[in-house]
């Protein structure tokens, strides 16, 4: 199985890290430390965090991982057995928006948001592909606080792909991205701080 990992020096937009079926860009570092402190702090006490909910055959789990959904509408929106319903934007949310559209020359509807605790809380292999999402549209991920290590497995070639996603950076996955690949966020016992992640997201 082919295994790529990527240093930091790479962050080039205008590149993809994924080999083929799909398209992967990372910018790096888009916010300085001021402003990604500044976002994080924000994020942390003006968000309506939830402890995130999955039922899994016929079981029903409650994370240490916090989400929240925001949108444009009271879009609903179910994974794992769960729906959530979208909360009216925040001021700070749509700023980010905007910044994200800017940056990535496209319009986005949604954000899902996640807290991790620590680096113990991660997210297991999936792809964004639900029906209500629109087909190979793009998803715009921040991350703020804890630098993570961010991977992508092809679905039938077994191909990865990993690289760590820094503080005050943004990630883009488009074009048939989630029909061909997988990604995750590996658990860790070295990080014992918390990262927030935004992804922005295209309804239907």
């Amino acid at each position: 199985m082919e295994s790529l990992s990527l240093g930091l020096d790479l962050a080039d937009s205008t590149m993809n890290l994924l080999p083929q079926d799909g398209c992967v860009n990372y910018w790096g570092k888009v916010f300085s430390e001021t402003e990604s402190l500044k976002y994080y702090e924000i994020f942390m006490h003006e968000i309506d965090w939830r402890n995130d909910e999955a039922f899994i055959y016929g079981k029903h789990y409650i994370t240490k991982r916090k989400v929240a959904w925001y949108g444009d509408q009271a879009y609903p929106y179910s994974y794992s057995g769960k729906t959530r319903i979208a909360l009216a934007w925040t001021q700070t949310l749509l700023v980010l928006k905007q910044k994200a559209e800017k940056l990535c020359d496209c319009e986005f509807n949604s954000c899902l948001l996640n807290l991790y605790p620590s680096g113990e809380e991660g997210m297991a292999w999936h792809s964004d592909d639900e029906p209500s999402l629109q087909k190979h549209s793009e998803i715009a991920s921040f991350s703020f606080g804890a630098e993570r290590k961010f991977a992508f497995k092809h679905k039938t070639l077994g191909i990865k792909v990993e690289l760590r996603l820094e503080n005050g950076s943004l990630l883009l996955m488009k074009e048939s991205t989630q029909t061909h690949w997988r990604h995750r966020l590996p658990p860790t016992k070295k990080i014992n701080s918390p990262r927030i992640n935004l992804t922005f997201r295209k309804m239907k």
